[in-house]
């Protein structure tokens, strides 16, 4: 059975009715079943007057994701207990409430924890996204005080800046001048790790040129993302023995993760020796060269804690993290605005207002130059709120609870917080909730609204709260601004897409499009 198969043939008790409500998807009518009543959807449900025959070709996207966002909708509490088969662990109390998410990730913090979730993810290993107690105290805390260094923000502009002249525009440049068509979101992928690699350990791998060489990372990240949801839909005991024989999806994660830790030493010794070999003195507060590993390395020089492995599984909790949501994020933002002419021509304007009547460039912005592109920030929220990167958070519980809607939270009870329905909730959102309106975002002031963390999840909320959210959203305006200010993009007709099957929204088929260059 495949990890898809596994996912969507379930059954589902809903704690309200008692019942056991089974569904399927069938992948040639891309309809859903539901207690005998058929149900189909657009693309991810995003709704566009304009837009809603086109979606009808594309394929059934966000399957999952879309199902349960309308159970838990459908529950009072938007609260709900599912149930698998009995050949799968997906025994969840899943949760959309976001006061109830807010209670978990906030109020009662010290109550839920990573717990079994975290063997899921072990080729994270203590990095910051995996830790947990003191282990996660220590490196939050370390790595909170390092990027509210200015050297690191002017470190990370110097980077993105030169990635973007020198890389990511001369390729889209190659790319419309021979009328080819491109991944978009593969070009992002290459950027984002490049920028990453570069930002982290001084090291850039040149994976975004002409000519597009194959990316070793590339596929150990989806290698490792697959058997991640497949550790997620089967039952521990079926997983632990496929990885003690090397089989199927774990003979692919073995690999991934020797790659990945082949690739960290790797960097890690070869920084060791360049620290040691020009006894390299850093000034972290005004140096401006000054890569993540390094100054790791030599601020906690002589800590004990601070060892190779401490280094290793650090920086690729930062690597998957810049690499994989900042993707996603740009991707859906692209692929929405390309679908929505009105928002592109909203965009643009305020680019030639408050960029190009300025005399600024709008290929090489700095930070303090993005803050005035009220419009842009709104589509970014818009996509996030819409498309989270990563939809779900997970957590168990470790004393029994009450939530605050009332329902009964038991010892060792696995949750799962749904941050993409978060985003679909018309008593949170209104009516127009699956409508693409960066609007919403814009007081009439015409300031950017604050919405509650727990209601705008993108970024978690409580102490967990993202630790990147300024500097994605400088880099996602940055990149965005750049990119649609020189190119039209327009996705090829009948590409299919739909996720893949990974903790983060990416498409499996990529996004392909045509660009052309604006006059």
């Amino acid at each position: 059975m495949t990890t898809h198969q596994i996912m969507v043939v379930l059954s589902i008790k809903l704690r309200n009715s008692g019942t056991s409500i089974p569904f399927s998807v069938s992948r040639k009518t891309r309809k859903m079943e539901l207690a005998g009543q058929e149900d189909e959807f657009e693309y991810g449900e995003v709704q566009n007057a304009v837009q809603v025959k086109k979606f009808r070709n594309f394929h059934f996207l966000l399957e999952i994701h879309d199902f349960v966002h309308r159970a838990l909708r459908a529950q009072a509490t938007t609260t709900a207990n599912f149930r698998g088969p009995w050949f799968t662990s997906l025994n969840y109390l899943f949760t959309c409430n976001p006061i109830n998410i807010q209670y978990i990730l906030t109020k009662n913090f010290s109550n839920y924890e990573k717990g079994e979730f975290r063997q899921n993810f072990q080729v994270l290993g203590d990095g910051i996204l995996a830790a947990e107690s003191e282990t996660w105290k220590y490196s939050r805390t370390l790595l909170h005080s390092l990027f509210k260094k200015k050297s690191f923000e002017l470190f990370s502009h110097k980077i993105l800046q030169n990635k973007i002249l020198t890389c990511l525009l001369p390729v889209l440049d190659y790319v419309q001048t021979r009328g080819m068509e491109v991944d978009l979101q593969d070009v992002f992928q290459r950027f984002t790790f490049d920028y990453s690699c570069s930002f982290i350990f001084g090291y850039d791998p040149q994976s975004l040129s002409i000519h597009f060489p194959e990316v070793a990372c590339a596929k150990a990240f989806t290698d490792t993302g697959e058997t991640i949801m497949y550790r997620h839909a089967v039952p521990k005991s079926f997983w632990k023995l496929r990885e003690r024989l090397q089989i199927g999806a774990e003979k692919k994660l073995a690999t991934a993760s020797k790659f990945f830790d082949e690739f960290l030493y790797e960097r890690i010794k070869l920084k060791r020796e360049e620290l040691s070999k020009f006894n390299k003195n850093i000034n972290i507060e005004t140096d401006a060269q000054t890569d993540l590993l390094a100054t790791l390395i030599k601020e906690e020089e002589g800590n004990e804690q601070v060892d190779d492995k401490f280094l290793r599984d650090t920086t690729f909790s930062l690597l998957a993290a810049g690499r994989e949501t900042i993707t996603v994020a740009l991707t859906c933002l692209c692929w929405l605005v390309a679908t929505h002419p009105s928002v592109e021509a909203k965009i643009l304007q305020e680019i030639k207002e408050q960029i190009v009547e300025k005399g600024l460039n709008p290929s090489t912005l700095g930070v303090k130059d993005v803050k005035n592109l009220v419009y842009i920030h709104g589509a970014i929220c818009e996509a996030l709120r819409l498309f989270p990167p990563v939809p779900l958070n997970f957590k168990q519980a470790i004393k029994a609870d009450i939530l605050p809607s009332g329902d009964e939270v038991k010892p060792n009870t696995m949750l799962l917080l749904s941050f993409y329905s978060v985003g679909r909730l018309e008593e949170v959102w209104g009516e127009d909730c699956l409508e693409f309106k960066p609007e919403r975002w814009i007081s009439d002031t015409g300031c950017i609204l604050n919405v509650p963390s727990y209601e705008f999840t993108c970024f978690s909320t409580g102490p967990r709260t993202c630790l990147g959210k300024n500097m994605s959203f400088i880099i996602l305006k940055i990149m965005a601004t750049a990119v649609m200010w020189n190119y039209h993009i327009q996705v090829v007709e009948g590409h299919p897409v739909y996720p893949a099957i990974a903790p983060v929204l990416l498409m499996k088929h990529g996004l392909k499009v045509k660009i052309t260059k604006r006059g």
